[in-house]
């Protein structure tokens, strides 16, 4: 037997994680680990106290065929990136990595590609942490140094 490497193991985790999920859209899973240690897990649901889509029966964004990376604010539900950086001190994320996984909740599927919108960068980059490892497959991910997100500033223009 092969024993799985930290990335999967992690990963494998935070898929554990957006199983508590509340989204129609997207479910998403996060753990934030230092020292190979778990600090933190977010799910993206609605704040505490909110009716969750799922309770609602539909998808606000759905309902006005938004797409997908767009008007975040009509969004119910607080991201699990931020969910998992709201439940930790900033000096347990500082250098650390943020494991992340999102699925499709109508099949079930994992979504290749999946990555933090802009909102979650700058939580990202304000936390400290270092790392993003993204789930593609089953067992391949995609890892992102938060120092390239602060390097291509998405939110500067050409402009002088």
């Amino acid at each position: 037997m092969r024993r799985i490497d930290k990335e999967n193991y992690y990963l494998d985790i935070a898929g554990t994680v957006l199983e508590r999920s509340t989204c129609m859209r997207r479910c998403y899973g996060a753990i934030i680990v230092k020292h190979d240690e778990i600090i933190s897990t977010g799910y993206n649901g609605a704040p505490r106290g909110r009716k969750n889509c799922m309770d609602l029966g539909y998808c606000t964004r759905e309902a006005l065929n938004i797409p997908s990376g767009e008007r975040y604010e009509l969004c119910r539900s607080v991201h699990a990136e931020a969910n998992a950086i709201i439940s930790a001190a900033r000096s347990e994320v500082l250098g650390a990595t943020l494991y992340m996984v999102c699925k499709d909740p109508k099949t079930g599927e994992l979504i290749p590609g999946s990555t933090s919108c802009s909102m979650c960068r700058r939580l990202i980059i304000n936390a400290g942490i270092d790392r993003v490892v993204i789930r593609n497959t089953a067992k391949d991910y995609s890892v992102v140094h938060v120092e390239d997100w602060i390097r291509e500033d998405d939110s500067l223009s050409s402009q002088e």
